[in-house]
């Protein structure tokens, strides 16, 4: 099994968005950040249903950096509750996967 992880989370415009994507990929707790297009998401939130356009991340992790990257997003997000889901990664292009390793390994070299 692999210790890459694939991280969601969803920022509030396009600014936001490439901000957060350039500060982990600055801070090497991510190997490559998507910043995906505009989108609608629709959520229950403080009894009331809410709806809000939003800029989706999709952010290639390991293990070993998910605490500090979860740490960044969470400091530099506005929501008062940020979406951070973490999904392991099961199987991949090995080169790609050792290249997300070793992306965000960099640091401890």
């Amino acid at each position: 099994m692999s210790d890459i992880l694939l991280v969601i989370t969803n920022l509030p415009d396009v600014q936001a968005a490439g901000q957060l994507a350039q500060r982990l990929i600055g801070e090497r707790v991510a190997a490559c950040v998507n910043q995906l297009a505009p989108c609608t998401s629709t959520y229950r939130w403080q009894g009331k249903i809410e709806t809000a356009t939003e800029v989706p991340l999709l952010i290639k992790t390991t293990k070993a950096a998910y605490p500090r990257l979860e740490q960044l997003i969470h400091a530099a997000h506005p929501y008062e509750l940020p979406e951070i889901i973490a999904v392991p990664v099961t199987t991949g292009l090995p080169a790609y996967l050792d290249w997300v390793s070793q992306e965000t390994n960099a640091l401890k070299e």
